[in-house]
Protein backbone atom coordinates (compact mmCIF):
# COMPACT_ATOMS: atom_id res chain seq x y z
CA UNK A 1 0.00 0.00 0.00
CA UNK A 2 2.68 2.46 0.82
CA UNK A 3 4.68 1.68 -2.54
CA UNK A 4 1.03 2.55 -4.50
CA UNK A 5 0.95 5.94 -2.73
CA UNK A 6 4.71 6.34 -3.49
CA UNK A 7 4.26 5.77 -7.22
CA UNK A 8 1.42 8.17 -7.43
CA UNK A 9 3.15 11.03 -5.85
CA UNK A 10 6.42 10.97 -8.06
CA UNK A 11 4.24 10.58 -11.02
CA UNK A 12 2.29 13.99 -9.39
CA UNK A 13 5.33 15.34 -9.51
CA UNK A 14 6.41 14.86 -13.41
CA UNK A 15 3.44 16.35 -14.70
CA UNK A 16 3.99 19.54 -12.78
CA UNK A 17 7.60 19.78 -13.99
CA UNK A 18 7.17 19.68 -17.62
CA UNK A 19 5.44 23.63 -18.20
CA UNK A 20 8.28 24.28 -15.94
CA UNK A 21 10.44 22.95 -18.70
CA UNK A 22 9.21 24.20 -21.63
CA UNK A 23 9.62 27.87 -20.42
CA UNK A 24 12.82 27.67 -19.28
CA UNK A 25 13.67 26.23 -22.86
CA UNK A 26 11.97 29.24 -24.20
CA UNK A 27 13.58 31.62 -22.32
CA UNK A 28 16.98 29.98 -23.29
CA UNK A 29 15.80 30.40 -26.98
CA UNK A 30 14.94 34.14 -26.48
CA UNK A 31 17.98 34.63 -24.28
CA UNK A 32 20.37 33.53 -27.30
CA UNK A 33 18.01 35.62 -29.74
CA UNK A 34 18.55 38.89 -27.69
CA UNK A 35 22.28 38.11 -27.68
CA UNK A 36 23.30 37.64 -31.05
CA UNK A 37 23.21 40.43 -33.87
CA UNK A 38 23.12 39.71 -38.00
CA UNK A 39 26.05 40.32 -40.02
CA UNK A 40 26.60 44.36 -41.52
CA UNK A 41 26.91 43.87 -45.13
CA UNK A 42 30.11 44.74 -46.68
CA UNK A 43 30.60 48.01 -49.35
CA UNK A 44 31.32 45.45 -53.16
CA UNK A 45 34.62 45.20 -53.90
CA UNK A 46 35.59 46.60 -57.19
CA UNK A 47 38.42 47.60 -59.53
CA UNK A 48 39.20 50.77 -60.28
CA UNK A 49 41.71 52.52 -62.78
CA UNK A 50 42.99 56.20 -64.03
CA UNK A 51 42.03 56.28 -67.65
CA UNK A 52 45.40 56.07 -69.92
CA UNK A 53 46.74 57.67 -72.77
CA UNK A 54 46.87 55.58 -75.82
CA UNK A 55 47.40 56.42 -80.03
CA UNK A 56 44.13 55.94 -81.78
CA UNK A 57 44.26 55.76 -85.72
CA UNK A 58 41.04 56.75 -87.36
CA UNK A 59 40.80 54.58 -90.22
CA UNK A 60 38.51 54.93 -93.60
CA UNK A 61 36.62 51.68 -94.51
CA UNK A 62 35.01 50.57 -97.44
CA UNK A 63 33.90 48.23 -99.94
CA UNK A 64 35.01 47.87 -103.20
CA UNK A 65 35.46 45.84 -106.49
CA UNK A 66 38.31 44.23 -108.03
CA UNK A 67 39.35 44.71 -111.61
CA UNK A 68 42.02 43.54 -114.04
CA UNK A 69 44.67 45.45 -114.60
CA UNK A 70 43.90 45.35 -118.19
CA UNK A 71 41.01 43.39 -120.28
CA UNK A 72 39.45 43.27 -123.51
CA UNK A 73 36.32 40.98 -124.87
CA UNK A 74 37.69 39.80 -128.21
CA UNK A 75 34.25 39.69 -131.05
CA UNK A 76 33.72 38.64 -133.96
CA UNK A 77 34.58 41.88 -136.63
CA UNK A 78 32.40 40.01 -139.13
CA UNK A 79 29.38 37.14 -139.60
CA UNK A 80 32.15 34.23 -140.83
CA UNK A 81 32.45 30.36 -139.76
CA UNK A 82 35.13 29.66 -137.02
CA UNK A 83 38.50 27.86 -139.28
CA UNK A 84 40.92 27.43 -136.38
CA UNK A 85 40.98 28.21 -132.16
CA UNK A 86 44.68 28.66 -130.53
CA UNK A 87 43.51 28.81 -127.32
CA UNK A 88 42.40 26.61 -124.18
CA UNK A 89 40.10 27.16 -120.79
CA UNK A 90 41.89 29.65 -119.09
CA UNK A 91 45.54 29.03 -120.67
CA UNK A 92 47.85 32.06 -120.64
CA UNK A 93 48.24 33.94 -124.01
CA UNK A 94 50.99 36.62 -124.95
CA UNK A 95 50.42 39.67 -126.85
CA UNK A 96 50.10 39.24 -130.30
CA UNK A 97 49.56 35.88 -130.37
CA UNK A 98 46.65 33.98 -132.70
CA UNK A 99 43.63 33.64 -130.67
CA UNK A 100 41.33 32.78 -133.74
CA UNK A 101 41.27 32.28 -137.49
CA UNK A 102 37.73 32.68 -139.36
CA UNK A 103 37.80 31.66 -142.38
CA UNK A 104 39.14 33.61 -145.07
CA UNK A 105 38.35 32.17 -148.71
CA UNK A 106 36.70 34.82 -150.92
CA UNK A 107 39.45 37.59 -149.11
CA UNK A 108 42.09 35.20 -149.93
CA UNK A 109 40.94 34.63 -154.09
CA UNK A 110 39.90 38.68 -153.98
CA UNK A 111 43.56 39.18 -152.71
CA UNK A 112 45.09 37.08 -155.73
CA UNK A 113 43.26 38.79 -158.27
CA UNK A 114 44.40 42.42 -156.89
CA UNK A 115 47.62 41.67 -156.84
CA UNK A 116 47.25 40.44 -160.19
CA UNK A 117 46.15 43.57 -161.38
CA UNK A 118 48.15 45.78 -159.24
CA UNK A 119 51.44 43.55 -160.65
CA UNK A 120 49.83 44.26 -164.72
CA UNK A 121 49.16 47.83 -164.12
CA UNK A 122 52.59 48.43 -162.83
CA UNK A 123 54.51 46.14 -165.07
CA UNK A 124 52.27 49.05 -167.71
CA UNK A 125 53.35 51.52 -165.88
CA UNK A 126 57.62 51.00 -166.81
CA UNK A 127 56.49 50.66 -170.00
CA UNK A 128 54.96 53.79 -170.87
CA UNK A 129 57.48 55.72 -168.45
CA UNK A 130 59.91 54.29 -170.99
CA UNK A 131 58.01 55.56 -173.81
CA UNK A 132 57.83 58.62 -172.37
CA UNK A 133 61.76 59.00 -171.61
CA UNK A 134 62.00 58.58 -175.45
CA UNK A 135 59.40 60.94 -176.63
CA UNK A 136 56.68 58.24 -177.84
CA UNK A 137 53.83 58.41 -174.90
CA UNK A 138 52.38 61.92 -174.11
CA UNK A 139 51.93 62.96 -170.63
CA UNK A 140 48.27 62.20 -169.73
CA UNK A 141 48.82 58.25 -170.43
CA UNK A 142 51.51 58.76 -167.95
CA UNK A 143 49.65 59.94 -165.59
CA UNK A 144 46.26 57.81 -166.73
CA UNK A 145 48.85 54.26 -165.92
CA UNK A 146 50.24 55.92 -162.48
CA UNK A 147 46.61 56.56 -161.13
CA UNK A 148 45.68 52.88 -162.73
CA UNK A 149 48.49 51.27 -160.48
CA UNK A 150 47.61 53.16 -157.47
CA UNK A 151 43.93 51.77 -157.59
CA UNK A 152 45.20 47.98 -158.18
CA UNK A 153 47.70 48.41 -155.23
CA UNK A 154 44.62 49.99 -152.82
CA UNK A 155 42.42 46.92 -153.94
CA UNK A 156 44.89 44.71 -152.45
CA UNK A 157 45.62 46.67 -149.58
CA UNK A 158 42.00 46.01 -149.00
CA UNK A 159 42.01 42.24 -149.63
CA UNK A 160 44.85 42.16 -147.33
CA UNK A 161 43.26 44.39 -144.37
CA UNK A 162 40.04 41.90 -144.87
CA UNK A 163 41.79 38.90 -144.13
CA UNK A 164 43.64 40.35 -141.01
CA UNK A 165 40.10 41.54 -139.57
CA UNK A 166 39.52 37.69 -139.32
CA UNK A 167 42.56 36.54 -137.60
CA UNK A 168 41.98 37.57 -133.47
CA UNK A 169 45.52 38.23 -132.08
CA UNK A 170 45.38 38.87 -128.37
CA UNK A 171 46.45 42.58 -127.69
CA UNK A 172 48.42 41.74 -124.57
CA UNK A 173 49.68 39.10 -122.52
CA UNK A 174 46.98 37.67 -120.09
CA UNK A 175 44.80 34.54 -119.19
CA UNK A 176 41.81 33.80 -121.37
CA UNK A 177 38.42 33.12 -120.27
CA UNK A 178 36.97 29.61 -120.82
CA UNK A 179 35.81 28.30 -124.04
CA UNK A 180 32.02 28.54 -125.09
CA UNK A 181 32.24 28.13 -128.75
CA UNK A 182 34.12 25.66 -131.44
CA UNK A 183 35.76 25.39 -134.78
CA UNK A 184 33.30 25.12 -137.67
CA UNK A 185 30.45 27.02 -135.81
CA UNK A 186 29.18 30.17 -137.55
CA UNK A 187 29.36 33.40 -135.84
CA UNK A 188 27.87 37.02 -136.58
CA UNK A 189 29.17 39.86 -135.99
CA UNK A 190 29.68 41.46 -132.10
CA UNK A 191 29.37 37.60 -130.99
CA UNK A 192 32.30 37.06 -128.23
CA UNK A 193 34.79 34.89 -128.89
CA UNK A 194 37.23 35.20 -125.80
CA UNK A 195 38.15 37.34 -123.00
CA UNK A 196 41.94 38.05 -122.25
CA UNK A 197 42.60 39.36 -118.89
CA UNK A 198 45.96 40.66 -117.36
CA UNK A 199 45.78 40.31 -113.55
CA UNK A 200 49.45 40.66 -112.94
CA UNK A 201 47.91 43.53 -110.82
CA UNK A 202 44.27 44.39 -109.59
CA UNK A 203 42.53 47.60 -109.87
CA UNK A 204 40.23 48.11 -106.95
CA UNK A 205 37.56 50.62 -107.63
CA UNK A 206 35.46 51.85 -103.99
CA UNK A 207 33.24 54.28 -102.87
CA UNK A 208 33.86 57.18 -100.03
CA UNK A 209 31.25 59.98 -99.19
CA UNK A 210 32.31 63.47 -99.95
CA UNK A 211 32.95 63.65 -96.24
CA UNK A 212 35.54 61.26 -96.15
CA UNK A 213 37.72 62.53 -99.01
CA UNK A 214 39.42 65.25 -96.47
CA UNK A 215 41.19 62.01 -95.62
CA UNK A 216 42.68 60.72 -98.38
CA UNK A 217 44.77 61.51 -101.24
CA UNK A 218 46.32 59.65 -104.20
CA UNK A 219 49.88 57.85 -102.89
CA UNK A 220 48.40 56.78 -99.89
CA UNK A 221 48.43 53.18 -98.42
CA UNK A 222 45.72 51.58 -97.67
CA UNK A 223 44.54 47.50 -96.78
CA UNK A 224 42.12 45.16 -98.64
CA UNK A 225 41.35 42.11 -97.78
CA UNK A 226 39.28 39.29 -99.71
CA UNK A 227 36.06 37.45 -98.44
CA UNK A 228 38.19 34.43 -99.87
CA UNK A 229 41.20 34.73 -97.93
CA UNK A 230 40.21 36.25 -94.41
CA UNK A 231 43.33 35.87 -93.02
CA UNK A 232 45.95 37.85 -95.82
CA UNK A 233 45.77 41.46 -96.30
CA UNK A 234 46.83 42.84 -99.00
CA UNK A 235 48.80 46.44 -98.85
CA UNK A 236 47.72 49.08 -101.44
CA UNK A 237 48.29 52.19 -103.24
CA UNK A 238 45.90 54.50 -104.17
CA UNK A 239 46.14 55.57 -107.65
CA UNK A 240 43.91 58.57 -108.26
CA UNK A 241 39.93 59.72 -107.34
CA UNK A 242 37.54 60.62 -109.87
CA UNK A 243 37.15 64.39 -110.08
CA UNK A 244 33.68 64.20 -110.03
CA UNK A 245 30.83 63.47 -107.61
CA UNK A 246 27.78 61.61 -108.33
CA UNK A 247 25.45 64.05 -107.85
CA UNK A 248 22.74 61.35 -106.61
CA UNK A 249 24.63 59.57 -103.91
CA UNK A 250 27.21 62.30 -103.10
CA UNK A 251 30.26 59.87 -103.14
CA UNK A 252 33.43 59.49 -104.95
CA UNK A 253 34.88 56.89 -106.67
CA UNK A 254 38.81 56.01 -105.50
CA UNK A 255 41.19 53.69 -107.51
CA UNK A 256 43.75 51.79 -105.54
CA UNK A 257 46.49 49.65 -106.92
CA UNK A 258 47.08 46.15 -105.14
CA UNK A 259 49.76 43.19 -106.15
CA UNK A 260 48.37 40.21 -107.23
CA UNK A 261 51.17 37.78 -106.87
CA UNK A 262 50.59 33.62 -107.59
CA UNK A 263 47.06 35.73 -109.06
CA UNK A 264 44.91 34.93 -106.37
CA UNK A 265 42.93 38.15 -106.45
CA UNK A 266 40.12 37.72 -109.29
CA UNK A 267 38.58 39.96 -111.39
CA UNK A 268 34.82 40.73 -110.03
CA UNK A 269 35.63 40.12 -106.20
CA UNK A 270 34.40 41.77 -103.69
CA UNK A 271 37.66 43.16 -100.99
CA UNK A 272 37.01 45.21 -98.02
CA UNK A 273 39.02 48.47 -97.80
CA UNK A 274 40.66 50.01 -94.83
CA UNK A 275 42.29 53.35 -94.83
CA UNK A 276 44.84 55.07 -92.25
CA UNK A 277 43.55 58.35 -92.28
CA UNK A 278 45.48 60.10 -88.84
CA UNK A 279 47.12 59.32 -85.59
CA UNK A 280 46.18 60.77 -82.41
CA UNK A 281 46.46 60.49 -78.76
CA UNK A 282 43.30 60.28 -76.62
CA UNK A 283 42.41 58.92 -72.83
CA UNK A 284 40.98 55.68 -72.94
CA UNK A 285 39.61 53.00 -70.30
CA UNK A 286 38.51 49.36 -70.71
CA UNK A 287 35.87 48.58 -72.52
CA UNK A 288 34.45 47.24 -69.33
CA UNK A 289 34.67 50.42 -67.90
CA UNK A 290 31.83 51.51 -69.76
CA UNK A 291 27.50 51.15 -69.44
CA UNK A 292 25.02 51.36 -72.01
CA UNK A 293 21.47 53.06 -71.45
CA UNK A 294 19.89 53.47 -74.48
CA UNK A 295 22.30 56.17 -76.42
CA UNK A 296 23.77 57.46 -73.35
CA UNK A 297 27.31 55.84 -72.51
CA UNK A 298 28.86 56.65 -68.60
CA UNK A 299 30.88 55.12 -65.92
CA UNK A 300 31.14 54.85 -62.45
CA UNK A 301 33.75 57.24 -60.72
CA UNK A 302 35.27 56.70 -57.11
CA UNK A 303 35.35 59.84 -55.00
CA UNK A 304 37.63 60.59 -52.19
CA UNK A 305 34.32 59.46 -49.72
CA UNK A 306 35.37 56.01 -51.99
CA UNK A 307 31.27 56.40 -53.42
CA UNK A 308 30.53 55.69 -56.89
CA UNK A 309 29.28 58.34 -59.14
CA UNK A 310 27.79 57.80 -62.32
CA UNK A 311 29.24 60.04 -65.19
CA UNK A 312 28.06 60.44 -68.68
CA UNK A 313 31.21 60.50 -71.34
CA UNK A 314 31.01 60.48 -75.11
CA UNK A 315 33.43 57.37 -75.99
CA UNK A 316 35.11 57.51 -79.86
CA UNK A 317 36.99 54.78 -81.60
CA UNK A 318 37.89 51.34 -80.13
CA UNK A 319 41.03 49.45 -80.04
CA UNK A 320 42.42 46.60 -78.13
CA UNK A 321 39.72 46.44 -75.67
CA UNK A 322 40.18 49.89 -74.62
CA UNK A 323 37.45 52.87 -75.69
CA UNK A 324 38.34 56.40 -76.76
CA UNK A 325 36.48 58.81 -73.80
CA UNK A 326 36.42 62.48 -73.67
CA UNK A 327 34.44 64.22 -70.44
CA UNK A 328 36.72 63.00 -67.72
CA UNK A 329 39.69 64.21 -65.87
CA UNK A 330 42.49 62.34 -66.36
CA UNK A 331 42.95 61.76 -62.63
CA UNK A 332 39.87 60.20 -62.26
CA UNK A 333 39.31 56.65 -60.32
CA UNK A 334 36.92 54.69 -62.96
CA UNK A 335 35.84 51.51 -62.00
CA UNK A 336 36.67 48.77 -64.73
CA UNK A 337 35.62 45.26 -62.80
CA UNK A 338 32.69 44.83 -60.96
CA UNK A 339 30.26 47.59 -62.60
CA UNK A 340 27.40 45.74 -61.97
CA UNK A 341 27.48 45.15 -58.56
CA UNK A 342 27.66 48.82 -57.95
CA UNK A 343 24.60 51.86 -58.04
CA UNK A 344 24.85 55.47 -58.55
CA UNK A 345 26.11 56.89 -54.89
CA UNK A 346 26.92 53.41 -53.39
CA UNK A 347 30.09 52.87 -51.10
CA UNK A 348 32.67 50.46 -52.66
CA UNK A 349 36.03 49.12 -51.52
CA UNK A 350 39.13 49.21 -53.94
CA UNK A 351 40.63 45.69 -54.52
CA UNK A 352 44.05 47.20 -54.03
CA UNK A 353 43.46 49.74 -51.48
CA UNK A 354 41.49 47.08 -49.69
CA UNK A 355 45.05 44.99 -50.09
CA UNK A 356 47.42 47.60 -48.61
CA UNK A 357 44.88 48.32 -46.04
CA UNK A 358 45.43 44.82 -44.68
CA UNK A 359 48.46 44.86 -44.83
CA UNK A 360 49.49 47.59 -43.00
CA UNK A 361 46.75 46.43 -40.38
CA UNK A 362 48.05 43.28 -39.69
Amino acid sequence: MAVTRRFALLRRIRLAARPALGLGLLALVGACGKGASAPKKQAPLVTATTPSAHTFIDRVEAVGTARANEQVTLAAPVTERIDRLFFNDGGYVRKGQIIAILAQGQEQASLHAAQADEAQALSQLHRIQALSTQGFATGTTLDQQVAAARRARSDADNARAQIADRVLRAPFSGYVSLRTISEGAVIAVGTPVATISDISRIKLDFTLPETALSSVHAGQPLLAMAAAYPDQQVRGTIETIDPVIDPSTRAATVRAILPNPGNRLKPGMLLTVGIQAATRQALAVPELAIVGDGSDRFVYVVGADMKAKRTNVTTGLHDGGLVEIRGLPANSRIITEGVVKVADGQTVRISGAADKSNAGGG
